[in-house]
């Protein structure tokens, strides 16, 4: 028979309230909110740090502008959306589980409608001129076809990286770290410091979407979508297969 203080341990867990399931809205809506929201920040200062780059910096500007807020609006929107901003790494966090599939395609209108937004406020606030002279912070650097397997390739790589790193600091459960937002932001600035002349470093089509829209610039604009896109599928096997805990890998557990 069950001692008194046994029957009140009992009674005590029976009348604990349980945890309500979070309201539809702070599941479907104010994730997709965030999303916009972040991307559209996040893009109007990446979009405007090129348009005024007139100080002869050369890609210091543009990649400490795009590093910095990047890591500062995952680290503010991170614990509603997760803190995507980039089609390719919701590609990537989905594969690996991190992200309903329900979810990716609202995540991806988000980004691209936030991209829209922020390289419309970038136009809507830089002169004219600049703006025309920078395609309104739109990627162009490829202008023969001979350059475009190079160009191609950086994108896969510079995206891989910042991909790993987002995968690693922020779903995987070994190395998941509160630094998370710092380091996806320091990979974006060192990505842009080293690639910038190869590729443009975009890593995001989102970012090459929203202003290759307002600009009305379309110059091998496919290739800022596959070579992210390709570095989410790569990360996403790797970890899957080689580098992710053991409820992240498929095999050999």
């Amino acid at each position: 028979m069950a001692g008194p203080q046994r029957l009140q341990d009992v009674m005590d867990i029976e009348l604990k309230p349980k945890p309500s399931r979070p309201h539809w809205y702070e599941r479907h809506v104010q994730p997709c909110v965030a999303e916009l929201l972040g991307s559209a920040l996040f893009i109007f200062i990446g979009c405007l740090s090129v348009v005024e780059d007139s100080g002869g910096t050369g890609r210091l500007q543009p990649a400490l502008a795009h590093g910095l807020a990047l890591a500062v609006t995952v680290a503010v929107l991170g614990d509603i959306s997760g803190g995507h901003f980039n089609p390719a790494v919701s590609l990537g966090v989905w594969l690996l589980g991190g992200l309903h599939i329900t979810m990716l395609i609202p995540y991806w209108l988000s980004q691209l409608c936030g991209g829209m937004i922020g390289a419309g406020l970038a136009k809507a606030v830089a002169p004219s001129e600049r703006f025309g002279n920078a395609s309104g912070g739109a990627f162009g650097g490829i202008t023969a076809e001979e350059q475009v397997p190079a160009v191609l390739l950086g994108e896969i790589v510079l995206s891989s990286f910042l991909l790993l790193v987002v995968c690693m600091g922020a779903i995987n459960g070994r190395s998941r770290t509160p630094l998370a937002p710092l380091c996806t932001g320091l990979t974006v600035t060192a990505d842009i410091l080293a690639g910038g002349g190869v590729s443009g470093a975009c890593m995001n089509p989102a970012r090459a979407f929203g202003p290759a829209l307002v600009a009305n610039y379309w110059d091998y604009h496919w290739v800022y979508w596959v070579g992210p896109m390709v570095a989410a599928l790569l990360v996403g096997v790797l970890l899957r297969f080689l580098l992710g805990d053991q409820a992240t890998r498929l095999l050999l557990k």
